[in-house]
């Protein structure tokens, strides 16, 4: 198997498939890849790295504590997405925590070549905005549902997110549920999601088959 150039990796990913050939060529200069292990941070709650890191393969886990530290799960970064680009346009630190899930590949585009991208590429500086608007958008969402929703609804909502369509068309999870995760993102207890899920299950909202796979019915959107 051929090891991809970095010119290579970065026109796949969607953040930079507008640029030139010369902006890509320069940024491919730019880009360093790194390897991070699972658990390990990619970036740190509090802290500045001044780099654009896009993930490239793998899974990362956006999270945020408290000073007792309780930990809440914000987001799930897969290949395509990138981290750290609040922190570049406003020069502060990072406002939660980025850890590798699974070994996790990404590539790292340091500050002064994030900056001198978006004047020279308006499609660029509008990726950018479109992914700050959609990650109010969800922060919404999740405020909307901590304030409105009941455990169920918030349960509910956690399933629908880490949802995917399957060849059918059946929306299926298929990695196994983890409770404590459920519990991370929706601030109710380990045990509270636990008795949720297994009533969601028993009344037909969700099915939980053998392999770990979760089939999650269309009458749980009512709920969601």
């Amino acid at each position: 198997m051929s090891i991809l150039s970095n010119l290579d990796l970065i026109r796949r990913v969607p953040l930079f498939s507008t640029l030139t050939q010369a902006q890509a060529e320069s940024v491919a200069d730019a880009v360093v890849k790194r390897r991070f292990r699972r658990g390990e941070c990619i970036v740190e709650q509090g802290k500045k790295s001044n780099c654009l890191a896009i993930v490239l393969t793998g899974r990362a886990r956006v999270v945020t504590t408290d000073t007792r530290g309780r930990e809440v799960i914000l987001a799930t970064m897969n290949p395509g997405d990138y981290i750290g680009e609040m922190s570049l346009i406003d020069n502060q630190p990072h406002s939660a925590t980025v850890r590798a899930e699974v070994q996790t590949d990404v590539l790292i585009l340091g500050r002064n070549e994030f900056a001198r991208c978006l004047p020279e590429n308006s499609s660029m500086a509008y990726s950018v905005m479109k992914g700050l608007v959609q990650r109010l958008r969800h922060a919404d969402r999740k405020i909307e549902s901590l304030a409105l929703m009941d455990v169920y609804g918030r349960v509910a909502r956690a399933l629908l997110e880490f949802a995917h369509p399957g060849p059918d068309g059946v929306l299926v999870i298929r990695d196994r549920v983890s409770r404590q995760d459920v519990a991370k993102m929706i601030g109710a207890s380990r045990e509270m999601v636990s008795r949720v899920m297994k009533d969601l299950e028993e009344r037909g909202f969700i099915e939980v088959r053998e392999d770990g796979t979760t089939v999650i019915k269309e009458r749980l959107n009512a709920l969601g």
